[in-house]
């Protein structure tokens, strides 16, 4: 230890490892158990691999917008870390680190998470904890890991028998009524990651106050070592399979308005999980409602390698080429894509002329809610008596358009902050807000049931959503739900086809009414330690000295969500946020934001024109704005 010390000094003093790096490979050779740790960290030092020690040891992992999230197999593999080799051509062994998806991060995030969930529970019975996990390399051994530490440690913990959405794990936290939850996955992020979603006894992911108690418990631990309790003090583990679905997919029967409009549907879609988890309730609930779907073959299969992608998300073109080829051979009038963790949707559709185009985030979710809200009013769901009960929830960078159609039918709207979990949390404040004297067991009510104790009393959510692909129709679920996104726009297409229209055609006729509204993200990607500084110094460099003038137009307003205090639609204080948004006298804006997920720094681009307008023309102008603005900032961006 003493020799490896040295020459870690060394190589801090000629520049070549951090300081921080250092510090975080001498206190994991002090808390690891693995035998294999010491071995891949002096490979790696005997290598002069100074640039990837760097990047596995520059920080511990911490909770962000998705939990804990890091890669899992490192550019540079040992031949320790290789060992004999696992399923898909993955090693045998996760990447050591500190900044790593590994068992050493992973014993620290569940023990830290059962001691909270412990306080809760308080002594007089054993925490409830739901494991869940997606295809991803490694998913199912952490999942298992963690569901033995949970056990070890006195809790019942419920552990879904193989990969499974992570909306299903939000529907099983609620239906089980368990403490917490945890997700294995790194959602859409490329195949050397992984992750761990956490999330409350609501459902929901971690948010404030819990998220900074239960990063006091993972810091206060140093070490992986843990010690099992005695038999009798144990908890146990519960296997979850086709039960729980069963329970899932009727709540997700539920989100339909008009089920009339899916009889005898002839419509033909093309559906790929992306080799993740979404077949597995989508494909036979579609065909259930008399959907003809078509599935890729080669992507039906459970990869963690994704092999036919470069990257299973769905929010970009190439993911869904595969799908659409196929599209384009049968016939098919619609393709469906999920993300490997099926919380994400994605979707391409045939325009007037038969050419499959590829619908933004903010078209789906902009159809779908124009389409709930209608039909909610046709149905007398929602009248000109509680429409003011109504809300949509979306985050402060999805499209304005949906500002444009809520005022429109006179029903709220709320901006959260990135990340559905802010969006989960305006469902918890309205279900707290209806008197416990009313609602009882809420979680057992009907949906029927609930929408009205939420019209009476609190306010009733129609849908949510976030451009980045992510929709929800029910506070029974609290993430982003892909599956039930999936139903809903399947309903959407259905009624576009009862009125002879494309969706293409009916997204033009939404424009017409509210005006039309153009987004566009751009990310530029820095990774590893390096990569991290330099995001870090290009946002700070945005709130210290915003633009006062943008592409000729002047900057009316800045909102910097990181120092100023910030409040929502009903009044609500936002937390802290490194996001900045600059408004234009023009009418554009837009916003810089640090990713919580991946490695790199996000901008989105808005521009907008007046209804009623001549569409092609507001159409011309608006994407010639926003060309020129991503422009000016990708060259002010290199400057800073």
């Amino acid at each position: 230890m003493s020799a490896t010390h040295e020459t870690l000094n060394v190589a801090v003093a000629n520049g070549q490892l951090l300081e921080s790096a250092k510090s975080n490979i001498i206190a994991l050779l002090g808390g690891t158990t693995s035998a294999l740790a010491p071995l891949v960290i002096d490979e790696l030092i005997q290598a002069g691999a100074w640039d990837e020690l760097n990047d596995r040891f520059f920080k511990t992992l911490a909770f962000g917008t998705g939990g804990l999230r890091g890669r899992t197999i490192g550019r540079v593999i040992t031949t320790v870390e290789q060992g004999v080799g696992g399923p898909n051509g993955r090693p045998e062994h996760p990447c050591v680190g500190t900044a790593t998806m590994n068992y050493y991060n992973l014993s620290r995030a569940v023990r830290g998470l059962i001691a909270y969930a412990k306080t809760f529970a308080g002594p007089d019975r054993k925490p409830v904890l739901v494991f869940a996990h997606d295809t991803r390399h490694f998913s199912r051994d952490f999942a298992e890991f963690c569901a033995k530490i949970a056990a070890d440690l006195g809790c019942y913990a419920y552990l879904f028998e193989g990969p499974r959405s992570t909306p299903e794990l939000s529907f099983a936290v609620r239906e089980l009524r368990a403490d917490a939850g945890v997700v294995l996955t790194a959602s859409h992020n490329p195949p050397h990651d992984n992750g761990f979603k956490a999330y409350f006894n609501d459902g929901a992911q971690i948010v404030e106050p819990h998220a900074s108690a239960i990063i006091a418990e993972v810091n206060a631990i140093a070490s992986e070592r843990y010690d099992v309790l005695p038999e009798s003090e144990r908890g146990s583990i519960t296997h979850l399979g086709a039960e729980m679905d069963a329970r899932y997919v009727s709540l997700l029967k539920t989100l339909l308005l008009k089920p009339s409009l899916l009889e005898g549907a002839s419509t033909k879609i093309v559906f790929t999980n992306l080799h993740g988890t979404g077949g597995h309730i989508n494909v036979p609930m579609l065909r259930d409602f008399g959907f003809d779907v078509l599935t890729v073959p080669e992507q039906d299969v459970q990869d963690g390698r994704f092999p036919t992608v470069e990257s299973p998300n769905p929010e970009n073109a190439p993911a869904l080429k595969m799908a659409i080829d196929l599209a384009e051979a049968s016939g098919a009038e619609i393709v469906i894509g999920t993300d490997p963790d099926a919380d994400r949707m994605g979707v391409a559709v045939r325009d007037a002329a038969g050419k499959m185009i590829l619908l933004t985030g903010n078209q789906i979710g902009s159809l779908m809610a124009w389409y709930r809200l209608k039909t909610c009013f046709e149905l007398g769901l929602l009248t000109p008596a509680n429409r003011n009960r109504a809300v949509l929830v979306k985050t402060f960078v999805t499209t304005e358009l949906q500002h444009a159609i809520a005022d429109g039918f006179g029903v709220g709207i709320v901006d959260t902050l990135t990340g559905f979990k802010y969006i989960a949390s305006k469902l918890r404040k309205y279900e707290d807000a209806i008197p416990a004297d009313k609602k009882g067991d809420y979680r057992a009510l009907s949906q029927e049931q609930t929408r009205a104790l939420r019209l009476e009393y609190s306010r009733f959510f129609v849908f949510g959503g976030e451009e980045s692909y992510g929709y929800l129709g029910s506070d029974a679920v609290r993430d982003k739900d892909a599956n039930g996104a999936t139903l809903m726009f399947a309903e959407v297409a259905a009624y576009a086809k009862s009125v002879g229209k494309t969706l293409p055609e009916l997204m033009d006729d939404i424009y017409t009414e509210f005006g039309y509204h153009l987004e566009i993200g751009k990310s530029l990607v820095m990774e590893g330690a390096d990569g991290a500084a330099k995001i870090q110094a290009l946002a700070n460099s945005y709130a210290e000295n915003p633009p006062k003038t943008v592409d000729g137009a002047a900057v009316v307003r800045v909102r910097d969500f990181a120092k100023h205090e910030l409040f929502d639609q009903e009044g609500d204080l936002l937390p802290k946020e490194k996001m900045l948004f600059v408004d234009l006298e023009d009418g554009r804006s837009f916003a810089v934001r640090p990713s919580g997920t991946e490695p790199k720094i996000k901008f989105y681009l808005f521009g907008k024109h007046a209804a009623n307008a001549d569409l092609a023309l507001a159409k011309t102008a608006v994407q010639t704005g926003l060309s020129t603005l991503w422009a000016w900032i990708e060259k002010d961006a290199a400057a800073r």
